[in-house]
């Protein structure tokens, strides 16, 4: 089998993280904190169990193991068909920056001898900064090695995952949003995880219709009432097209799940009914991930007019 590796490596605070977990999005199997010595018997073992995109992450973490790190990237060749070694870095005052926003140690600052080679117990007073040119220094042998370096001290988080994605999607392709649409009652309030909201009350409400109240939106006749009712086909259409519109340029900027919430008064017939037509709408490209979920339409209904 032939297998693509890509090795994430370079400085801390430069975007690990993100670039990992945008490899894990388009389909690669990650490993994160990886001694290189096992490097080798990693990539052999994902390539037998018939996983072929794989992506390594190593980084000062992994502390004197660091120093096997050159000989482990020279064999990976003979391992795969395809190699790339990715550095992250950025400049020193960027990453000091970020040290400072998520008031994080830098690993080289808390490591023992068995790491970067700083004594632990010195009384050593050291700046992030310090830590940052201690491990540029440290990491300058994996960096010689790299086939393609990041520059990411101007890149947003969104950014890099766009630059991740251009470069490793297969065929340049965007990765695709598990889409999720909800239905609800708004007199049960809204939905916490919504992430666009469309009210659709102005629709005439079946529960008014002798023999459809005891029903819901998943069944034949109220199904049949709702989307034969005024202004159903037409909001339908208009919410596909946008959603058609917005989904491609939310998953550009790297969101990996949208919950479209569909509200009517109290979730048992016409959001129920309209989630399902439009999910059936959203799924017909066959591109994306598309659920139903209906989060009322198990509340018994009220005796009294306003439900539905």
């Amino acid at each position: 089998m032939e297998a693509e590796v890509v090795v994430v490596t370079g400085l801390s605070g430069a975007g690990k993280s993100t670039v990992l977990r945008a490899l894990t999005d388009i389909g690669y199997f990650c490993v994160d904190n990886l001694p290189p010595s096992l490097v080798g018997s990693t990539v052999t073992t994902c390539v037998g169990g018939g996983i072929d995109r794989i992506a390594l992450g190593i980084d000062i973490r992994v502390g004197a193991f660091l120093d096997a790190a050159p000989e482990a990237l020279k064999q990976l060749p003979k391992l795969a068909s395809n190699v790339a070694v990715l550095f992250l870095d950025a400049a020193d005052d960027a990453l000091v920056r970020r040290f400072s926003e998520t008031r994080r140690p830098h690993p080289m600052l808390s490591e023992g001898p068995a790491g970067s080679g700083r004594p632990r117990d010195t009384g050593e007073l050291l700046a992030v900064v310090d830590g940052v040119r201690m491990e540029r220094a440290r990491m300058s042998s994996i960096r010689s090695h790299a086939t393609l370096a990041f520059d990411t001290t101007h890149m947003s988080v969104h950014e890099l995952r766009r630059q991740v994605v251009d470069t490793f999607a297969e065929g340049s392709v965007q990765p695709h949003m598990t889409v999720r649409v909800m239905s609800f009652g708004f007199k049960h309030g809204l939905p916490l995880d919504a992430d666009i909201v469309f009210d659709v009350r102005f629709l005439d409400n079946p529960h008014f219709v002798p023999g459809l109240r005891d029903h819901t939106g998943d069944e034949a006749p109220v199904r049949e009432f709702v989307l034969a009712s005024p202004g159903s086909a037409e909001l339908l259409g208009h919410v596909e097209g946008l959603l058609q519109f917005a989904l491609p340029r939310y998953e550009r900027e790297g969101k990996s799940y949208l919950t479209i919430a569909i509200g009517c008064t109290g979730g048992r017939h016409r959001s129920v009914t309209l989630s399902i037509e439009l999910a059936r709408r959203l799924a017909a490209d066959g591109q994306r991930r598309i659920g139903v979920v209906h989060r009322d339409v198990s509340r018994p209904g009220s005796t009294r007019g306003g439900v539905g």
